[in-house]
């Protein structure tokens, strides 16, 4: 495993690439309604992107065909946006990574499509409550796991499950690098010590019924087997000798 340690420097070049991340995303944010389609929501993300100067860090990657990831649904992650329209009731996951001068950066909100109703809504805040359970844990001292299991005992307690297969990850100069941050424990893990320097982008999946999941024939999206409902919250986070720093605010 080959973690890399930012200077204070490469951490603040991370932190501008962070803000156009949130910026974007807000602006998204208030785009969604019913009737929009996720393929309005790219072409919105593509235009917000190329204003602030910044690249998409997905368009492309290993072939990936948007400038985000829209999930509806049952779909956990890497949902491709296209022409499906968005309805009252549904929630959807805005996965976005940008690249802003060699650096990069990534976030995700899940939003509520109209009214949605009131399970979903715990949903959606028992996710993004666990977010912030995983970064208050993110500090020097304590170790890769103590993120992972803060997340865990927060959803399990809650009656959610979890998605194994995918996780978190260090975030840099490339968009995906060591480690990888899981959201459950189990023994044999890789367990580093957290430095400060270290740059982590943290982001619980968490899935209404339970935690297997499938990927469709397009080779992208990423669907709960029991087709229950799926949030996604993500901060890209600096370890800092005190609480961890987000940078994509």
């Amino acid at each position: 495993m080959a973690i890399i340690i930012k200077s204070k420097e490469e951490r603040e070049r991370i932190r501008e690439t962070g803000r156009i991340v949130a910026a974007v995303l807000a602006e998204l944010r208030s785009a969604v309604r019913p009737g929009i389609t996720t393929g309005d929501l790219d072409r919105l993300a593509a235009e917000a992107l190329q204003r602030y100067g910044a690249k998409s860090s997905s368009l492309g990657y290993h072939g990936y065909p948007g400038h985000l990831c829209t999930s509806v649904n049952d779909e956990v992650v890497h949902g491709i946006p296209g022409k499906r329209v968005l309805q009252e009731g549904d929630i959807i996951s805005l996965d976005l990574a940008a690249n802003y001068q060699g650096w990069h950066a990534d976030a995700a909100i899940t939003i509520g499509v109209g009214e949605i109703s009131p399970e979903l809504k715990r949903l959606l805040k028992v996710t993004e409550d666990a977010l912030y359970r995983g970064i208050a844990a993110a500090r020097a001292g304590n170790r890769l796991l103590d993120i992972s299991r803060a997340i865990q005992q927060f959803v399990e307690s809650a009656g959610f499950s979890l998605v194994r297969q995918w996780g978190g990850h260090g975030v840099g100069r490339s968009m995906h690098e060591d480690p990888q941050v899981l959201n459950y424990v189990e023994p044999g893990l890789p367990n580093p010590a957290l430095r400060p320097g270290m740059v982590l982008a943290i982001e619980p999946m968490v899935n209404m019924g339970g935690k297997e999941t499938r990927v469709l024939p397009d080779r992208w999206t990423v669907v709960t087997a029991d087709h229950s409902y799926s949030a996604h919250f993500e901060h890209t986070v600096a370890i800092t000798e005190g609480d961890a720093e987000i940078l994509t605010l």
